[in-house]
């Protein structure tokens, strides 16, 4: 649901403020291995490296490294990899047991390139990282690496002393019993730490750096602060119920990526690690020798794990859109999803019944505002048994779904990953008899509560159980699903009410590793087995639709995330865009935030500017807590119905250019939703916004997030370039702020001048219905009179773009007073009866006439010409949106 709690009653008791119960979650002070790791404080670092043990191979080189306070050894393993990475990994030479390494998070193993020694004497060992004179320096005492470029470095590791490598040891050898070594005790739960402390942590400094990104999820700043005297930012999936804003705690979901990016390069840091996970920066400045002696900031970036290995993939960028190429080919990019999934869904807690979903729906077509998808929170299954209906509420699944396929529009329903135990439960009795439950540390079957009572957990880490739960999404296993049946994996931290921090026991088990190993991955093993059965459902034909609360590094290749159970409130409102903006910097594009807000009421004005915000951003839900008034979007007078029709209208007829953003990021792992800095990486005035974002590199939105606002500034960005209001056609310079009066009808958007937007203008009541529906190019055009874009076109919904190359992806160019469309895909097949049906050219010059050049042949086009705006319309050229064809203005 979204929802979530301490206590199983929680939901039935009125909160009254809106605040996190802290005490519930752990600071660094609470959890044993931070403290201890942050009593370390920078200086000299105990670790050598025996320079007589290096090897160096085709693909990397191995060095041991030896802690001279304690005399263990570890291995240090250097790759450099294909795409100016660098890959550093360390582990003990010879643990006790096996380290956890995470699996089934990197695309394939990556590809290396040679490493050659360019020089090595008794300090060190310098290594060619092939590209622009990058070279990566060993040092041995004490041990750091220097990755550098001509005289600069760009990134140094241990430089700071602050590698702590807990190797595992018996309990006997440990030198005194320090509090939280070998058990450690949170409020009323005790952690049993069998193995003992294995915390790793590593420093790594970035001179000429003052702004940091990343690491979600937290509601934060989208720059990262500074964390001295705080606490770390922290990465450990977690159901916070009623998260606050501005801190560093953690939330449903971690990625263990940070960006780094100044004037001249941007740079990102994958650690690899799915434990527990904090993360301290810190800025100062530091001697800038290479020009003289100038000051020239740093930031100093320090990460601690509780237990596993260090894997770090140093990505040098230069540019942003290498940084996102670079971490695509290593995690995968954004899954292409079902262009409905693209348009408008309504959700709450719960739709009571058949009959309210089907009023619901009839809403909808009554106030003509389109949608797509209808959704089902817990109460719809028999007793939170998920994969059932209730029979009384949901008696005819099918009938349903099959009112709803008549319209061309389709349902989601929850399916959470904690399962009821109850012997009268198919599911539970599978799982049980197969033995795919997490165990306890004693071995049996984990239990905790959470919705239905007593609940199981499955141990998605076994590829078995993984299958297994994939094959319960077939039409014959799940009963009353159809093909226009996609679900929600809610609560999959996972959530365990009574369990610490509310989530599962560090001691519980998946096979031989400890859950403290694997936690921050299981959301993403639960999203991917879930996904993975709706495209076998279809015999591998459809492409899946799945919603995930709790995520992880990869877990872009398997659908979309939201941002959780926010609140009615307008802070929370803004914080939805440097939450989301976050996350598209870290590979995950489809993200999206409840509109309304999820706890509380909102006045009609938060509403409203919600769904303007929303309806900008790439995932599109609204969604409400069970025990808030009703808010679909015809309840709040005819006046308010009207402004939110007019905003989900506008969603609608972007949908072309939605769609092919999505399709760029499953190519290319370019974000959707995207701060301004990517597309402007030198203007500094960039570097902090968030409170306005670019769609694609050629909308620029900027939302009214403040309430009773009379008006907003926007910053538009790029000398000499020109953005044009999309509403008005008001063409601006770009390089200036911009104040913009408002009224509750406006949500300010800029398309860039220089760009082909392509739209389709005719309202229906779903996506799927506008399938044939023609085009309006939208073409504005720059001080230099020229403009570029593209239009992709498949069917919509199946996997054949991909297996058989069934797409038209166009190129759309205007140059020389001359619109070109031209093909990207020569060997693709597929046919659309799309046709063109006006072009809009923003910033244009009066022809005397317009020829459509095609097949061969020229005829004259009708046009009209507002003189006071520069705008000229082609009415009806009439070309088919999938031919070759030129527009001549003469």
């Amino acid at each position: 649901t979204g929802s979530s709690c301490e206590s199983w009653d929680v939901k039935l008791l009125q909160v009254s403020t809106f605040a996190v119960d802290r005490g519930n979650f752990k600071t660094c002070d609470q959890s044993a291995f931070c403290k201890r790791q942050r009593a370390l404080k920078p200086g000299q670092s105990p670790y050598r490296a025996l320079l007589e043990t290096l090897e160096l191979s085709d693909s990397r080189l191995t060095l041991q490294l030896i802690n001279d306070n304690n005399k263990v050894h570890l291995l240090l393993e250097l790759y450099r990899l294909q795409g100016n990475m660098t890959r550093v990994k360390i582990n003990e030479l010879k643990p006790l047991r096996p380290r956890f390494e995470v699996p089934d998070v990197l695309i394939a193993e990556p590809p290396t390139e040679p490493l050659s020694v360019l020089s090595k004497d008794d300090n060190g060992v310098v290594l060619s990282l092939g590209a622009k004179n990058q070279r990566l320096i060993v040092s041995a005492r004490p041990f750091r690496l220097d990755i550098m470029q001509g005289p600069e470095v760009l990134l140094s590791l241990n430089s700071r002393g602050l590698l702590a490598f807990e190797h595992l040891r018996l309990h006997k050898d440990t030198d005194k019993e320090e509090d939280g070594l070998w058990e450690e005790t949170f409020k009323s739960h005790t952690d049993t730490k069998p193995n003992g402390p294995t915390s790793i942590s590593l420093d790594f400094s970035l001179p000429g750096v003052e702004h940091v990104y990343g690491i979600p999820e937290h509601a934060d700043d989208l720059k990262l602060k500074t964390t001295d005297g705080g606490d770390p930012y922290r990465l450990y999936n977690l159901d916070v119920f009623q998260y606050e804003l501005y801190n560093p705690m953690a939330l449903y979901g971690s990625i263990p990526v940070m960006l780094a990016h100044n004037t001249q390069r941007t740079m990102g840091i994958f650690w690899l690690n799915a434990a527990e996970t904090w993360v301290d920066i810190s800025s100062n400045t530091m001697l800038d020798f290479v020009q003289g002696s100038s000051e020239k900031p740093q930031t100093d970036v320090r990460w601690i794990s509780e237990s596993g290995i260090i894997d770090v993939f140093i990505m040098l960028g230069p540019k942003p859109s290498d940084v996102f190429s670079q971490y695509a080919s290593l995690t995968g990019t954004q899954s292409f999803p079902p262009l409905a999934s693209l348009g408008y869904h309504q959700c709450r807690w719960n739709y009571n019944d058949q009959e309210d979903v089907k009023s619901v729906d009839q809403g909808f077509d009554q106030h003509d505002i389109p949608y797509d998808f209808i959704w089902l929170d817990i109460e719809h299954a028999d007793g939170k048994r998920y994969f059932t209906w209730d029979p009384h509420k949901f008696p005819q699944p099918k009938e349903m779904l099959q009112g709803l396929m008549d319209k061309r529009r389709k349902m989601v329903a929850i399916v959470d990953p904690h399962i009821r135990v109850d012997s009268g439960y198919k599911i539970h009795n599978e799982i049980t008899s197969k033995d795919f439950y997490v165990k306890n540390k004693d071995g049996r079957n984990y239990e905790g509560w959470c919705w239905p009572g007593n609940s199981g957990y499955p141990d998605f880490t076994k590829p078995e159980m993984r299958a297994w739960w994939s094959s319960m999404f077939a039409y014959d296993q799940y009963e009353g699903s159809m093909e226009n049946l996609f679900t929600w994996n809610d609560m999959n931290e996972p959530s365990v009410f009574n369990g610490p921090e509310v989530t599962m026991h560090k001691d519980a088990l998946h096979g031989k590793w400890e859950h403290r190993d694997i936690h921050n991955i299981y959301g993403l093993y639960v999203q991917m087995a879930t996904a993975e059965g709706q495209t076998q459902r279809s015999g591998g034909v459809e492409r899946p639709f799945v919603l995930t609360r709790a995520f992880f590094a990869g877990s872009q290749r398997y659908g979309a995330v939201w941002t959780g159970d926010n609140a009615a409130e307008w802070d929370h409102l803004k914080i939805s865009i440097p939450m989301c903006l976050s996350l598209g910097l870290v590979g995950v594009s489809f993200c999206g935030a409840d509109v309304g807000g999820f706890f509380k009421n909102p006045s009609t004005e938060l509403l409203v500017r919600w769904y303007q915000t929303g309806a900008y951003q790439p995932f599109f839900r609204a969604h409400a807590h069970l025990d808030t008034t009703r808010r679909e979007p015809w309840l709040f007078g005819p006046e308010n119905t009207a402004l939110i029709r007019e905003v989900i209208r506008q969603r609608y007829a972007l949908l072309p250019y939605w769609y092919q953003l999505l399709y760029q990021a499953h190519k290319t792992g370019m974000p959707v939703m995207r701060p301004l800095w990517v597309d402007y990486p030198k203007d500094t005035a960039t570097f902090t916004i968030d409170d306005e974002f670019l769609i694609g590199s050629d909308l620029l939105v900027h939302p009214v997030t403040e309430e009773g606002s009379r008006g907003v500034t926007a910053y538009l960005p790029g000398a000499g370039e020109v953005w044009y209001d999309v509403h008005t056609f008001q063409k601006h310079n770009g390089a200036q702020n911009l104040y913009i009066p408002v009224t509750l009808s406006s949500i300010p958007v800029f398309q860039r001048g220089g760009s082909i937007i392509p739209r389709k203008d005719r309202v229906r009541r779903s996506s799927a219905c506008m399938e044939n529906d023609p085009y309006t190019l939208y073409v504005a055009l720059s001080p230099k009179k020229f403009a570029e874009g593209e239009l992709y076109i498949d069917d919509g919904h199946s996997l054949n773009y991909d297996t058989k190359k069934e797409f038209i992806h166009r190129s759309l160019t205007f140059a020389n007073n001359a619109l070109t469309s031209s093909n990207l895909c020569p060997d693709c097949n597929f046919l659309t009866s799309s046709w063109i049906e006006k072009v809009l050219i923003l910033g244009a010059s009066k022809p005397s006439k317009v020829l459509l050049k095609m097949d061969g042949k020229e005829t004259p086009v009708d046009f009209e010409f507002d003189t006071s705006m520069s705008v000229l319309t082609l009415r009806k050229p009439g070309m088919n949106a999938g031919a070759d064809w030129t527009l001549l203005l003469q």
